[in-house]
């Protein structure tokens, strides 16, 4: 397998070039692959084939989520906006996804006083 360092490396020049092709937003580019490998490297306990998706995933996320955030919040440029969704969006998923496996429903509503199944 090949080590996270040189994968790394491969995906910074590929999104480098690809940051050059006309259409595409160099700046959220940029700063998704940024926040993208800024929550790679703090995922030190996964194993490195996970990791490497997460780190595709992310991109991906966080250049897609860039003017939404933009919308949302007063910032400038695209790239600080893809920044906060690439590092943010990967791991709220997660968290989400963890909560949803432990959520109890019949436990929910007996709370909220909804249908007593």
């Amino acid at each position: 397998m090949t080590e996270p360092a040189t994968a790394v490396i491969a995906a910074a020049a590929g999104i480098g070039l690809a940051a050059a092709i006309p259409g595409v937003d160099g700046n959220a580019l940029v700063g998704a692959f940024a926040g993208a490998t800024l929550f790679v490297v703090s995922s030190k306990e996964l194993p490195v084939w996970r990791r490497l998706i997460y780190l595709g995933v992310s991109i991906a996320l966080g250049y897609l989520a860039a003017p939404e955030v933009m919308r949302w919040l007063p910032l400038q440029t695209t790239g600080l906006a893809a920044f906060f969704a690439s590092a943010l969006g990967v791991t709220v998923t997660l968290g989400l996804i963890e909560r949803g496996r432990t959520f109890d429903l019949q436990a929910w509503l007996r709370d909220r006083g909804g249908p007593h199944v």
